[in-house]
């Protein structure tokens, strides 16, 4: 863990683009709320084949010229020209934004050819031939493996690949294991990768979308924690209590052994996040 230590402790948040003015309202108030714990950047996700751009664009304005707070938006590559790319790129230079979450994305049902940009190393690599150090590229990481990885070696030789096409940082898939995040980060020390790779926090508020969502991402749920959730069945109460305290002590713990930050993945919404934030302690 000892890369991880050399950098500043940050908290960042992620919020999904609404598909209706009434969830824009609704999120317009959660990114005020959460704006309180004074949050590094906030991300804003994208739809596979920019199935979303426009709402994501939107969101992403609405951070950058109507709040204080600074948007990073994702930018998925898959079925995405170079063109398109260096479009959006323009747009984003336009409205001040300086950071990019950069993403391969899934290739959306019916949908053949992945496009110019077969995986997010591609993508990296043409953001910073283009622009330089223009945005500070964010890419993702997968402590438990990416889901389409044999193994952990082959899962690691494309995480140093991204890498090295300049990442400037990475962000995390959720996990629930503390382990699965010290052995990864012990895996890229011992392949020269240095950067600061923040965890993605998940927190619990319901169960079958959990079960849904990690299904879909390849993000175990151990099965001790499944076994504590269905034990609650219908009481909602008991199981946002529960899930509030495995997220906050898993939290604490990172930053306790060092990690640089905390990413929430806030589901749109000012509870549990504004709690487990606020009981943290950053060094």
């Amino acid at each position: 863990m000892k890369s991880q230590q050399q950098y500043p402790q940050t908290f960042s948040l992620e919020f999904f683009p609404p598909r209706t003015d009434k969830g824009m309202d609704k999120l317009k108030t959660v990114i005020q709320e959460l704006g309180t714990l004074n949050p590094e950047y906030m991300s804003v996700t994208y739809g596979a084949g920019g199935t979303t751009q426009e709402k994501t664009l939107e969101t992403v304005r609405y951070i950058q010229e109507q709040t204080e707070f600074t948007a990073a938006p994702h930018l998925t590559c898959i079925g995405a020209s170079q063109e398109s790319v260096t479009a959006l790129l323009d747009t984003y230079e336009a409205m001040g934004v300086n950071r990019i979450v950069a993403l391969r994305g899934d290739l959306p049902s019916g949908m053949m050819d992945p496009g110019e940009f077969k995986y997010a190393s591609d993508l990296v690599k043409f953001i910073k031939d283009q622009r330089g150090d223009q945005f500070h590229l964010e890419v993702a990481a997968y402590p438990e493996t990416h889901p389409q990885a044999r193994n952990c070696d082959i899962g690691m030789k494309w995480f140093k690949h991204k890498v090295d096409q300049g990442a400037d940082s990475a962000i995390t898939q959720y996990f629930f294991n503390f382990d699965s995040y010290r052995y990864f980060i012990d895996n890229c020390e011992r392949n020269g990768i240095d950067l600061p790779i923040i965890p993605g926090i998940m927190p619990i508020t319901n169960y079958e979308n959990l079960i849904r969502f990690s299904e879909g991402c390849g993000a175990e749920v151990p099965r001790w924690l499944k076994c504590r959730l269905e034990s609650y069945e219908d009481d909602k109460e008991s199981l946002l209590a529960f899930g509030q305290d495995v997220v906050m002590e898993l939290s604490q713990k990172l930053l306790d052994a060092g990690a640089p930050g905390i990413h929430f993945y806030s589901m749109n919404s000012i509870e549990p996040t504004l709690a487990i934030t606020k009981a943290l302690r950053f060094k």
